[in-house]
């Protein structure tokens, strides 16, 4: 999913992914070549045939972004790019993948997995994508938090009593 989003941006802006607009518009203007939240190797699963692939992770404003070799420049063109905003889980997949440092990476369409270099590597992964989807991400309940200081507020009505009745 994450590769086909990318194909899709890429292909919708001016339907060349060479012209200069194209990876600014794909890369939603981060500038990925520096000042990194995270950066280092992992080995990433791909999306149709499933070998696993060495790739340079760079993990900044909300975008986890993958490149074929670490020297990553202005005019570096991102392999893939996982918005991380759209993340609902990052966590251990030892089980799952029976490899040692394997983690997982899943969106409502589909989930990912990788492999780190070592425990400490994946869990500083784990940590730092984590934390992104924690500040990059809006939670459905955001929009559902209803401030009750706020409302107004209904007007006690007293209850029908004797004194209250008209006077027959």
């Amino acid at each position: 999913m994450a590769a086909s989003l990318w194909r899709a941006v890429m292909d919708s802006v001016s339907g060349s992914s060479s012209s200069p607009s194209a990876p600014d518009a794909a890369t939603g203007g981060v500038e990925f070549w520096h000042g990194a939240e995270r950066a280092g190797w992992l080995n990433k699963q791909g999306e149709y045939i499933k070998t696993w692939r060495r790739r340079w992770f760079v993990l900044k404003q909300g975008r986890l972004f993958w490149f074929k070799d670490p020297a990553v420049t202005r005019a570096s063109v991102p392999r893939g790019v996982i918005p991380v905003a759209s993340c609902l889980t990052v966590k251990g997949a030892e089980d799952v993948l029976n490899r040692q440092f394997a983690f997982e990476l899943s969106t409502p369409a589909e989930t990912m997995y990788f492999i780190a270099d070592s425990e400490k590597e994946k869990e500083e992964w784990i940590n730092s994508i984590g934390r992104s989807i924690v500040q990059h991400s809006r939670s459905i309940a955001d929009a559902e938090v209803v401030d009750y200081d706020s409302r107004p507020q209904a007007t006690a009505q007293p209850k029908d009593s004797e004194e209250n009745q008209p006077a027959a």
